[in-house]
């Protein structure tokens, strides 16, 4: 009889240490989901705050650089430029996660997805500018209408965006802005995993991604090409 209450007790024992582990666990993973979200609303504030920043060429200075061309090759050459662009960014993460105890990993995947947002942000804008789809209102105004394009993953209607649009982003765009964050957060996540990846494999990712970005802004902005001498004036 003792012996089975001896039994019984050490059953109530483990279940109650097994009990406590699962509940360290999930409070654990809460704390870790809570600190990915700050991370990812951090790194997304970056980027809206960078987007008016962004030096953009506009049609004319981009006709002087490339004499010439005509609206697609133009373009051609601007996603050229932006995919070695990016790719030089991921091959720098992803050589460092090579090492052994890579240094300060999550600021380094932090800092790709903001230096590679970037880069496309004013890949998207330039490419505006040369199909004569160019975003109405000011500089900093056109900044984030090209920053939620780069957001959704789309061209710009220039006819449908008010002159006003609102220099802040609504409630909408920024959820759809940090959903963006996530989704290249976790393209990302093998860059984290040491001898998974390399340079290589960093730089070849950000340049595929890069490139599918621009076919499919390209394609909206021909459905929308103005011609070169009907673009209405820079604004300010």
């Amino acid at each position: 009889m003792d012996a089975e209450h001896g039994d019984v007790t050490e059953a109530h024992v483990e279940r109650g240490r097994l009990a406590s582990l699962a509940a360290a666990v999930g409070r654990g993973a809460r704390k870790g989901g809570e600190r990915a979200r700050a991370g990812v609303y951090a790194v997304a504030d970056r980027i809206v705050a960078n987007a008016p920043r962004i030096p953009v060429r506009d049609l004319a200075a981009l006709r002087k650089q490339f004499p010439g061309l005509g609206p697609e090759e133009i373009a051609d050459k601007l996603v050229a430029g932006a995919a070695n662009g990016t790719s030089t960014v991921g091959a720098g993460v992803g050589a460092a996660a090579m090492l052994p105890a890579p240094p300060a990993m999550p600021t380094e995947l932090a800092a790709e997805i903001i230096g590679v947002a970037s880069i496309e942000i004013k890949l998207i804008a330039e490419l505006h500018e040369v199909y004569g789809v160019r975003a109405p209102g000011t500089g900093r105004q056109r900044a984030i209408a090209y920053l939620e394009s780069w957001a959704e993953e789309r061209g710009i209607d220039a006819a449908a965006v008010p002159a006003s649009v609102n220099a802040a982003l609504g409630v909408q765009a920024k959820r759809e802005l940090r959903q963006q964050v996530l989704k290249r957060s976790f393209r990302n996540l093998p860059n984290l995993a040491p001898f998974m990846i390399g340079a290589t494999v960093g730089a070849a990712m950000n340049r595929r991604d890069t490139k599918k970005l621009a076919r499919k802004i390209r394609k909206d902005l021909r459905a929308r090409q103005v011609p070169w001498g009907a673009l209405p004036p820079l604004e300010a």
